[in-house]
């Protein structure tokens, strides 16, 4: 299915929570100095314009990042702040954020010469606007194509370490079971990546599909991190989730305390939880 955009989306709660845990391991790893082969198999666009005419027919951004940018005073601690510098960029003469980082650019931030980043993106729009931004990006990888079924074809990577970022719209049914197949798969091609998969909490948990595949397959040490929102939506997201396979040592403290620092009524008004899906 090639009818999701995320520009509707961008910036909303979820976003925060998939961009911290992100941002969060790629410093984490690079407290070592071994080049990283840097995945990210479903793109989107580099960034998103706020202020344009998607984002603001859903809103989401209002209940995502312009609360946690409102909130900035109260986000303490080097975590925080390389997420809110980056955010920065994106503020507006008014003080309200007019764009919006989308994964892409973020692992892009922290790239050093020894280390790669390959972008998958199958919409042919996305891939467009990816491939105009990577241009100017030395050295981005855009891959049009299905970015599950790709990053099974470039693993594993020549680099001695590997980070990959999952995280398709799940409009579709199976891409619960498609992604805990490229998870088991992956995971035996390079069983000492890093890999991050995010997924939507929705009403009937369709979630529970792709974490039952995951806790009955053979990956290990693999750590599951949800938000909940309190004040239940209509329609759509009640909550975000997060796995992380192999996370650096300390990564779980270290999000639960970023998660934990947004959960107040006045900024995203979460709860947040932290558990193993899977024990080492």
């Amino acid at each position: 299915m090639l009818s999701y955009l995320h520009a509707f989306h961008a910036g909303n709660f979820a976003d925060v929570h998939k961009h911290a845990a992100l941002v969060l391991a790629i410093r984490m790893m690079q407290t070592k100095a071994s080049a990283i082969a840097c995945f990210d198999t479903h793109a989107g666009s580099a960034s998103y314009d706020l202020m344009g005419e998607k984002a603001l027919k859903t809103g989401d951004a209002a209940s995502g990042i312009h609360k946690v940018w409102s909130y900035r005073t109260q986000l303490h601690g080097d975590d925080w702040q390389v997420m809110l510098d980056e955010f920065a960029r994106g503020e507006g003469s008014n003080g309200y954020l007019a764009s919006y980082p989308g994964s892409p650019r973020w692992l892009y931030r922290y790239l050093r010469k020894q280390d790669s980043l390959t972008a998958f993106e199958l919409h042919p729009a996305e891939g467009e606007t990816l491939d105009r931004w990577s241009a100017d990006h030395a050295p981005v990888r855009v891959v049009k194509d299905d970015g599950l079924k790709g990053l099974l074809r470039h693993l594993p990577p020549k680099q001695p370490r590997l980070l990959v970022l999952t995280d398709p719209s799940y409009e579709v049914k199976s891409d619960y079971e498609e992604v805990a197949q490229t998870l088991k798969r992956a995971w035996q091609k390079c069983r000492h990546g890093v890999y991050l998969i995010w997924y939507p909490i929705l009403a009937g948990r369709p979630d529970e599909k792709l974490k039952q595949a995951i806790r009955s397959g053979p990956v290990r040490k693999v750590l599951c991190s949800e938000i909940a929102r309190r004040q239940l939506p209509e329609r759509g997201m009640s909550g975000s989730g997060m796995l992380v396979v192999n996370p650096p040592w300390g990564f779980d403290d270290r999000l639960a305390g970023m998660m934990e620092a947004m959960a107040d009524d006045q900024c995203l008004a979460i709860t947040p939880t932290m558990d193993w899906l899977v024990p080492e």
